[in-house]
């Protein structure tokens, strides 16, 4: 029987929650790590009406997008869905994990999912934000590639469309063992010269704890000499929205067509656009209005949601805007989440929520 943790291990190597807005709160919300789970409960949004679904589907674990707790809870009174929902899971021992910016800030998370449900090709982050850091580290010239097999199995050494990079250079190292040292080489009190590669490689900042901990197990020596260093290059494969190319280019009336299709809507907003071709498409799952600008240098059409009556005004006809609905935008969460347990587990029933919980209706 696998337990809370095992799928929480899983779920956290595709979108660590390290990597999350400083205002989210995703990741555990609640249950106890060393719960065995039986079947599993996935949705956007977690309120009443949802754990009731998972109970009478015998789901005590929800997966869900948007965290149930978001701000701080100062007291469980049944006030407000948040309250009552909380103390509900907890009454029928349901655990709640939530993935929210983590996965939307990851390649093939929300925005990567809406590119892709609109047939683009040559899918590409559309605003990078993740940190880069470079580690260098000398070893014996016999054991450098033990290391670097390591180093890049954890994570290291991806440039763009390439794998494997690093940059190496031979050299001589020097040390002196004192006493109560235990040398891979070298005698104690004895000045030793030993040849070494100097390795350089680049790594996400939040694989480095997975990067060092390679680093250290596949190294001879007892101390091993590493510097990690801050760079000001972004990470490409971390960062909000995608940008892609149509396979065919279509009037922005075609295209308009298209999004209500594939995203199965009754209505929609837009703007006037250019009256261009529509080509290059950037999109952004959720409230991504403040990506306006970085689309409108890159793209022909912008399709994201929560836009701002005025902000309509600010395109002013240079590119197409859609906004499809917060909901909407972010339904393939769901898929997402399915996609990622299913592989890796098959001893309990995985369940879509069939709960609408889109607060927002339409006449």
């Amino acid at each position: 029987m696998s337990l809370l943790k095992d799928i929480i291990k899983v779920l956290e190597a595709v979108a660590p929650p390290s990597i999350q807005e400083s205002f989210d709160n995703s990741g555990l919300q609640i249950g106890d790590v060393n719960q065995p789970i039986v079947g599993v409960l996935l949705t956007v949004d977690v309120n009443e009406a949802v754990i009731d679904e998972a109970i009478s589907k015998k789901a005590n674990l929800i997966v869900a997008h948007h965290p149930l707790i978001f701000k701080g809870i100062k007291k469980l009174t049944e006030s407000n869905y948040v309250e009552r929902s909380v103390v509900k899971a907890i009454r029928h021992g349901i655990a709640i994990y939530a993935m929210h910016t983590n996965l939307d800030l990851i390649q093939g998370g929300v925005s990567y999912r809406m590119a892709q449900k609109l047939g683009l090709n040559r899918i590409s982050t559309l605003a990078p934000s993740g940190q880069l850091k470079k580690l260098v580290v000398y070893v014996p010239v016999a054991h450098q590639d033990k290391l670097r097999k390591a180093l890049f199995s954890a994570g290291a050494g991806h440039i763009g469309q390439y794998d494997s990079c690093s940059f190496n250079l031979e050299g001589k190292g020097t040390f002196r063992a004192q006493e109560g040292a235990v040398p891979y080489v070298g005698q104690l009190g004895e000045l030793h010269t030993e040849n070494e590669v100097r390795i350089e490689t680049i790594f996400p900042k939040h694989l480095q704890f997975l990067v060092v901990e390679a680093l250290k197990n596949n190294h001879p020596y007892e101390e091993v000499a590493y510097d990690i260093y801050s760079l000001e290059q972004t990470n490409a494969q971390i960062g909000l929205g995608a940008i892609g190319y149509l396979p065919h280019p279509m009037p922005e009336i075609d295209f308009l067509h298209l999004i209500k299709e594939k995203f199965a809507l009754k209505h929609f907003r837009y703007t006037h656009g250019s009256g261009r071709i529509i080509e290059k498409v950037a999109v952004c799952g959720g409230s991504c209005s403040f990506l306006i600008s970085n689309a409108m240098s890159k793209a022909d059409a912008f399709v994201s949601s929560d836009i701002k009556y005025h902000e309509f005004f600010d395109v002013e006809h240079r590119m197409l805007v859609a906004d499809i609905g917060h909901y909407e935008s972010e339904l393939d969460s769901k898929t997402i989440f399915y996609e990622i347990i299913c592989e890796k587990f098959s001893n309990f029933a995985v369940h879509f929520s069939e709960v609408n919980t889109n607060p927002i209706n339409f006449l």
